[in-house]
């Protein structure tokens, strides 16, 4: 069966201590007593989400925990590579990087225009993924250069890197370079015929282990699906129009984004995410959504229901 994971920014309800670092605390307590997995928290515009599961790693313990995703851009590959590594030390292994590249019209926040996206991620990894595995940068001299002045003791455990990645450029540099990848309003057909193949061919030909696809889905155990599906075609509606999802979303014929939500019984929902599994996702990245009582009763079934519960798809090799 599939790997469970909860996103802790998204139907979880905030408890209200008017500290988003306690607040965030408590909501991952939730999910791991829960019996979930991983928990998954997107980089907005306010808080550095590095940095909260960083926190979040300290309080508590036994769950991975992962970014989805960072926007690289606007960091330093060195600078990420520290607060990655220092995650991972807190974390003690339990850390999962998430890297994404944003879209356009969203990037330029941050100051930066939208610009040839994968050269600047590829360019990106050419310094983090070594300073993350404990080698020298290609071409790096000086002071700095020298690996150990990059380590983190703590953080022997390899940190995992995963990629934001539906296009096909981006798949396969998520299979050649990366871990794997992490999708959002893609469905089955998205999925099953596109993500999967490519990402795993690309593995393949680089030598790397088979990849872990994380499928972010919004899920509900609920009576009435069509109020869920209703409901996220608002929530979802400024999504939908960006490039990269309302491709996957016309790939999977799905003319509005509510129509990928997972919902129904708690029969229904292990069936469709089972069929996620068999068409090779390693991973679900849930979004509650649905009311409080469904919520709850989502979370229970994703904690308790037939999933495999562990941390990593495998155990991550030592940096050297």
């Amino acid at each position: 069966m599939i790997r469970i994971g909860v996103n802790l920014a998204a139907g979880l309800g905030t408890p209200g201590s008017g500290n988003l670092i306690d607040d965030l605390v408590a909501i991952a307590r939730t999910v791991a007593a829960a019996g979930v997995s991983t928990a998954w928290l997107p980089q907005g515009y306010g808080y550095d989400s590095i940095g909260v599961l960083t926190a979040v790693a300290r309080e508590v313990p036994g769950i991975e925990l992962g970014t989805s995703v960072v926007v690289v851009q606007p960091r330093h590959p060195r600078v990420l590579a520290g607060q990655a590594l220092t995650a991972q030390a807190a974390a003690h292994g339990r850390f999962t990087l998430g890297l994404g590249v944003s879209h356009p019209g969203l990037l330029e926040i941050y100051g930066q225009p939208f610009h040839r996206p994968v050269a600047a991620l590829r360019t990106h990894l050419d310094t983090l993924l070594p300073i993350l595995d404990g080698r020298r940068v290609p071409g790096a001299t000086g002071i700095g250069s020298d690996p150990a002045g990059s380590a983190v003791p703590g953080a022997e455990v390899r940190v995992p890197v995963l990629l934001g990645a539906l296009g096909p450029t981006m798949l396969r540099l998520a299979g050649e370079r990366t871990d794997g990848t992490i999708t959002f309003l893609a469905g089955p057909r998205t999925i099953g015929d596109h993500v999967v193949p490519m990402i795993g061919a690309a593995a393949r030909d680089a030598g790397r282990p088979a990849p872990r696809v994380v499928v972010g889905l919004p899920v509900a155990v609920t009576s009435t699906p069509d109020r869920i599906r209703t409901e996220l075609n608002a929530e979802y509606a400024d999504y939908a129009t960006l490039p990269s999802y309302r491709t996957a979303l016309d790939r999977d014929d799905f003319t509005r984004p509510g129509a990928i939500a997972v919902v129904g019984d708690e029969s229904a929902v292990v069936d469709q995410l089972a069929a996620y599994a068999a068409l090779g996702a390693t991973d679900v990245l849930v979004s509650l959504v649905g009311t409080a009582e469904e919520r709850a009763r989502t979370l229970h079934l994703l904690g308790a229901g037939p999933f495999v519960h562990a941390n990593q798809p495998s155990p991550p090799r030592r940096v050297t």
